[in-house]
């Protein structure tokens, strides 16, 4: 596939299902280390889930997003179920984050870098057939969570890319607005 009919047909699909095999996952995670990074830092950590893992952080997840919530009984148990769901929406997350460097231009850096890496990520998935969704969010924020990945404080998560194979048509695109958005000065 064409890169720029890659970008052009790319599409982040909400449920994936199928598998997708180790050698799959590290050639994405190769070419996503081919993004560009300022003063070669290369900052990105890639955290592969797979299996019950994923269970696991969705329980931790529902458990931490659900505590402050004014629910009892049926209610909580379904919010709690809904939170615990999301990380089964496909067979494979893998979590790109990156270290925050004491420097804030080095760090601001730093994460532009893995964000550029999770799009190559995202463009390779596309090009090799599978789909893909990068998620964020709070659970990006949660200091359990980024416990239970093995991160540390200061770490910060970019993405959540939900990974797995296209069980569907894939969505239709938006109609890009490029004047709108495009400002031109000589």
């Amino acid at each position: 596939m064409e890169v720029v009919d890659a970008i052009r047909s790319r599409r982040s699909v909400g449920r994936l299902d199928g598998d997708v095999d180790d050698a799959q996952i590290r050639e994405l995670i190769e070419l996503a280390t081919w993004a560009p990074n300022h003063r070669l830092t290369e900052p990105w950590r890639f955290t592969v889930l797979r299996g019950t893992v994923r269970e696991r952080l969705g329980d931790l997840w529902a458990r931490a997003v659900t505590t402050d919530l004014p629910l009892s009984g049926q209610a909580r148990e379904d919010a709690m179920q809904r939170e615990a769901s999301k990380t089964l929406r496909a067979p494979v997350l893998v979590v790109a984050s990156t270290r925050t460097d004491a420097d804030p231009i080095v760090a601001e850096e730093d994460f532009a870098a893995t964000a550029a890496a999770v799009q190559n990520l995202l463009l390779a998935a596309a090009g090799r057939g599978l789909g893909a969704m990068w998620r964020t969010g709070d659970m990006a924020h949660n200091p359990a969570v980024k416990e239970f990945l093995g991160l540390e404080p200061g770490d910060r998560i970019v993405a959540f890319v939900y990974l797995g194979r296209m069980s569907g048509e894939t969505p239709p695109a938006k109609p890009r607005n490029v004047d709108g958005v495009t400002r031109w000065m000589e």
